[in-house]
């Protein structure tokens, strides 16, 4: 073997062994047991686009997919992929290994005339991090239960685990709950520029957090407070507070020849930081307590996601109080509480997670935000805007996305960071995971996702999954654009509409 194959995220050791490949059919028996066999099904039918019947054999046999847990191959998610003419073997010490081996066995496919070639070779393999996520935003454009659906099915396709929905922002609520119906009865049917939009129900939502779980994600659900709530002033007007509209916001929308934001009127533009609940009154955080509380009903992951970004319409004084107060609740529900890097500066619960969304060179406010996190010693999530933030536009030529975010954004760029080395003080050992963000103002349809977030989201997945940039010959952009543009004809028969960026020869089908 020349060089690695078409692996992304690339593996800890990828070695070719003596033998012939392996063939794999729509007959080769399958040795699993029956959770692992409907997995391999699953994934192995996607990624050739045929029907695989893959028979269970109980027996030894030869000729067979085997799928094992064992005990001895590493920590979790880490696998096991020996691969020679006699079969394939791919153990695990859990199920999400076994389904991360499964994935790569699906990219080391290639089409021959009796079925589908798997080379000779052996893997070993184990996550960087532990939390590996793709946010997800349903409050500017809303997507239904079956986007969100594909979507997981691309994300645990590049071995990540965690989905976080942006579930509420200024355009729209998106999740009916019982407590509370007239967020979604007065409140779901606006989006920007005007669209339909759109609301889960509670059943919605939990088929999206079992379809989830069933490929070895967990949701994490964002209502973002205080600010992003103008859609809940559309419900409950004594909550909200009269939008802030600064010169700058104003002179903004006239550009983009939008509406100003003004109480009890759906908004549908694209300005930030102008709403906020009222926070003097003790009725707001009576809401603030139902909503969360069924919310960690509703939701069986450990995470609840509060925001706290961009409340340029709250006072600081309220704002610290209000995160603290929140953050706290969120913890005594039994969940850890996630919010934005902004909020570093409150004295939230202990247990509170930053989500840094700063720059690959954060200014100074930003990096002292996000290390308050790791003084507390609960950590970050790594989301750099300038990197994995996928709505922002590949060049100037790109007809979605946007650029503020020190955009366009190059694949090329969304690779070459890591993320040891974004904050001074913020080690591997303070980083909880990396997540990407697709924001959905641009972008209304699953094609518009897809288009967005590949190839950019697999350069995310690898600084999530693999060893430090730099760390080995592969682990850099000229090995990375050769084995993600071997990915082509993969993704093409998944039906994922891939940005095909001229800095990488794509392979053809």
């Amino acid at each position: 073997m020349t060089a690695i194959p078409a692996l992304v995220p690339l593996p800890r050791s990828v070695v070719a062994i003596e033998g012939a490949p392996f063939v794999l059919t729509a007959q080769t028996p399958l040795i699993a047991d029956p959770d692992a066999a409907a997995a391999a099904r699953r994934i192995l039918t996607a990624a050739t686009a045929q029907a695989l019947a893959l028979p269970f054999d109980g027996s030894a046999s030869s000729l067979a997919l085997t799928l094992s847990q064992r005990s001895d191959i590493g920590p979790l998610s880490a696998y096991r992929l020996v691969a020679a003419d006699t079969g394939v073997e791919i153990s695990a010490a859990d199920a999400a290994g076994l389904a991360a081996g499964l994935h790569t066995l699906a990219q080391l496919l290639t089409p021959v005339s009796e079925g589908w070639l798997v080379p000779a070779i052996r893997i070993d393999d184990a996550p960087r991090f532990a939390y590996r996520g793709l946010m997800l935003d349903v409050a500017r454009h809303f997507f239904p239960v079956a986007d969100v659906c594909a979507v997981i099915d691309r994300a645990a396709s590049l071995k990540l685990t965690h989905l976080h929905l942006h579930l509420t922002d200024d355009q729209g609520w998106r999740l009916q709950l019982r407590a509370h119906p007239a967020l979604t009865a007065a409140a779901s049917g606006s989006e920007i520029g005007g669209g339909p939009g759109g609301f889960y129900t509670r059943e919605d939502y939990q088929e999206i957090v079992a379809y989830a779980a069933a490929r070895h994600l967990t949701v994490v659900p964002e209502i973002d407070l205080p600010g992003h709530t103008h859609a809940v002033g559309l419900a409950y007007p004594h909550l909200a507070a009269d939008p802030v509209v600064t010169p700058e916001l104003a002179a903004e929308a006239g550009t983009r020849g939008e509406a100003l934001p003004a109480a009890g009127a759906p908004y549908t533009g694209l300005g930030v930081g102008f709403s906020s609940l009222r926070l003097d009154d003790e009725a707001t955080f009576d809401f603030v307590a139902d909503v969360l509380g069924e919310l960690a009903h509703l939701t069986p992951g450990p995470y609840l996601h509060l925001g706290g970004d961009e409340a340029f319409g709250t006072a600081p004084d309220q704002y610290d109080s209000f995160l603290s107060r929140v953050t706290q609740l969120v913890a005594d529900l039994g969940k850890v509480p996630l919010t934005w890097h902004d909020a570093g500066r409150a004295d939230v619960a202990p247990e509170t997670v930053g989500q840094y969304w700063g720059l690959t060179t954060p200014d100074a406010e930003s990096a002292d935000a996000a290390r308050a996190f790791v003084r507390r010693a609960s950590g970050v999530i790594l989301s750099p805007a300038d990197a994995v933030y996928l709505d922002m536009k590949y060049d100037g030529d790109t007809p979605r996305g946007l650029t503020w975010a020190n955009g366009p954004t190059s694949v090329r760029r969304a690779y070459e960071w890591d993320p040891a080395s974004i904050i001074d003080g913020i080690a591997d050992d303070d980083i909880v995971g990396v997540e990407a963000a697709v924001w959905t103002e641009t972008i209304d349809d699953l094609a518009g996702l897809d288009t967005m977030m590949f190839p950019r989201l697999a350069a995310a997945a690898e600084a999530a999954w693999s060893a430090p940039l730099g760390s080995t010959p592969e682990r850099s952009w000229e090995s990375f654009r050769r084995r993600v543009g071997g990915l082509g004809p993969l993704w093409r028969r998944q039906g994922i509409a891939f940005h095909p960026d001229g800095g990488i020869t794509w392979s053809e089908d």
